[in-house]
């Protein structure tokens, strides 16, 4: 597996699933048993534009106006604790720590407060006040507190106590890998690295070494123990395909039997910001996206120097919409920075996402004069290109990431692929079939090129059988992609099978409903099958799906003269 960076937070989830991890998450507050009433405010404008940013998910804006608000009312709870979300969102922590306490003068304690509270402490590495704020309950969430309090234990030099707490989570149903894997870095960061190693290298280490910190914390403490052998063997075990600078430079060192520093975690700050880290990816996908970006803030606070997290906060931020955001979370990181190239693709897609599709290409066209040799930037800039419809130089883009692949690879299949779309839409599809093929050749069964190539083919009229066959084995490797179940029913359509072409359209229409494309084709089996009034009706809502004005024209040709009129008058002008 290639564990590059951009995958990073994705694979913690995948692997604390794999864990059985099940964790409550950072809940929303839960709501007082009599609501609040409205805040008493003079400036009502201002309230209600906090709340509408609040909920529009635009932390800067919600911070302006909830502080304006506060100008009114400074000792509201609800403003308080708009304005806490508002710069836990926005990362601003030395802000938050105020509201936080402004905020427990007048209402109890909620998780947003005590996430900024023990954040706080932890900066400060106040750890005997952060063990005091536990006790008093402030709670982050579930096996969060226990993870905290023994990274604060171990700060204060009690490293009994502080495996007490690791333990606890590891006896926890559901938690296990988190508590080993916590457990690891601390033995490891107090200097026990062969009590590290019996933990990766043991019952745990089938989760624990499938993430990308994980394995790079093990080869560290086996470089440590100067094995950097067995490092370099468990190095090309887990990392294949095309590596980023950073993983090039490390099978480097290792070869060269130079001695890794441990650093993923140096001390118990440290280790509270992995916690928070991995309990952000833990529960990432289960729990609010605002929720997660709050524990990715609090991590990146106490170790801004950490690019895994700087990646983290910007993709959530991309998940929440504020891509502006985002882009800025992104430039973070520097040009020095082995990851510098994924932010830098990361960035461009979070300006696309935001309109600014030239700046995106600027953004990339720039990265491939610095980093033009890594394959992932060439299908970066290829696929931003080829979505702008700017085939001519997505090819070259392309061409270029292929000249890079040294060897026949698995994971390069989108080259080709990606290679034949942009020949396929220049009209010079004889030479896009070569890259198909060369795809399949790479990825077989792959239902993505299966599919183009052989609803191409139907559309054309060419290589018939083999096209069914293609479509037939796409739906049978992606039985719930309804476009993939569209071409499969509008190829029975081509090839005359009228009746067979009936079920599985209608069943790529109950999975693409408001795809203009697949209702359009929807109405044209309904009619062949003598369902004229029901072929009418789809024409009808094909239309109010807005698809492009060419096909637009046809359906309204369909409706005002029938399916068999539009026929006939095509086949008279080809």
């Amino acid at each position: 597996m290639n564990l590059s960076r951009p995958v990073l937070c994705r694979l913690f989830v995948t692997t604390l699933l794999v864990f059985g991890l099940s964790l409550p998450g950072f809940a929303q507050d839960a709501p007082a048993k009599d609501p609040a009433p409205e805040p008493l405010i003079d400036n009502a404008g201002s309230y209600l534009a906090a709340r509408l940013a609040a909920a529009d998910k635009d932390f800067a804006a919600a911070a302006e106006w909830f502080a304006k608000a506060l100008a009114s009312a400074p000792q509201d709870p609800t403003l308080l604790q708009g304005l806490l979300l508002a710069q836990i969102s926005l990362g601003n922590f030395d802000g938050a720590a105020t509201t936080a306490t402004t905020f427990l003068a007048q209402s109890s304690t909620n998780n947003s407060v005590a996430l900024v509270l023990v954040a706080s402490k932890a900066q400060n590495e106040d750890f005997a006040g952060l063990l005091g704020l536990i006790a008093q309950g402030q709670s982050v969430g579930g096996a969060l507190d226990d993870l905290v309090a023994g990274w604060a234990e171990q700060g204060q030099g009690r490293m009994t106590e502080a495996l007490a707490h690791f333990d606890k989570v590891i006896a926890t149903a559901g938690f296990e890998g988190l508590g080993y894997y916590q457990k690891a870095l601390a033995l490891a960061s107090a200097g026990d690295l062969e009590g590290a190693d019996a933990i990766l290298s043991g019952p745990a280490a089938g989760s624990i070494s499938t993430f990308r910190r994980g394995l790079t914390a093990h080869l560290q403490i086996l470089s440590q123990l100067e094995r950097n052998a067995d490092a370099l063997k468990l190095f090309d075990a887990s990392f294949h395909g095309a590596l980023d600078p950073d993983l090039v430079d490390l099978r480097r060192r290792l070869a060269a039997g130079e001695p890794l520093a441990f650093d993923v975690v140096s001390g118990a700050k440290q280790g509270i910001a992995e916690a928070l880290f991995t309990y952000a990816s833990a529960i990432g996908g289960k729990a609010d996206e605002e929720v997660t970006l709050a524990f990715a803030r609090a991590a990146l606070y106490l170790r801004p120097d950490l690019t895994d997290i700087k990646l983290m906060v910007a993709e959530h931020l991309r998940g929440l919409g504020q891509f502006g955001l985002a882009a800025d979370a992104y430039a973070l990181i520097t040009p020095e920075d082995p990851a510098y190239h994924m932010a830098e693709i990361g960035r461009a897609d979070a300006l696309s996402s935001a309109g600014d599709t030239d700046g995106a290409i600027s953004v990339l066209q720039d990265l491939v004069k610095a980093h033009g040799d890594l394959v992932q930037v060439q299908l970066a800039l290829g696929d931003m290109l080829r979505r702008s419809e700017r085939y001519a130089e997505a090819l070259v883009a392309y061409d270029a990431g292929i000249a890079l692949v040294q060897e026949p690879a698995p994971w390069a299949w989108p080259f080709h692929y990606n290679r034949g779309v942009c020949l396929e839409r220049l009209d010079r599809f004889d030479e896009a079939v070569p890259s198909f093929r060369k795809a399949l050749a790479l990825a077989p069964n792959q239902p993505q090129v299966l599919n183009y190539l052989g609803y191409t083919w139907i559309d054309r009229g060419e290589n018939l059988d083999e096209a069914v066959k293609m479509i037939e084995t796409a739906v049978r490797a992606a039985p719930d992609q309804g476009y993939i179940i569209d071409s499969l029913a509008w190829a029975y359509y081509r090839l005359g099978r009228f009746a067979d072409a009936l079920a599985p359209m209608e069943r790529a229409s109950l999975l693409e409903p408001v795809d203009p494309v697949v209702t359009d084709h929807l109405g044209d089996v309904y009619w062949v099958n003598g369902r004229q009034l029901e072929a009418q009706f789809q024409w009808r809502r094909a239309l109010s799906f807005e698809p492009a004005e060419k096909d637009a024209e046809r359906i309204r040709a369909k409706l005002e003269k029938g399916l068999d009129s539009v026929l006939e008058q095509e086949k008279a002008g080809q």
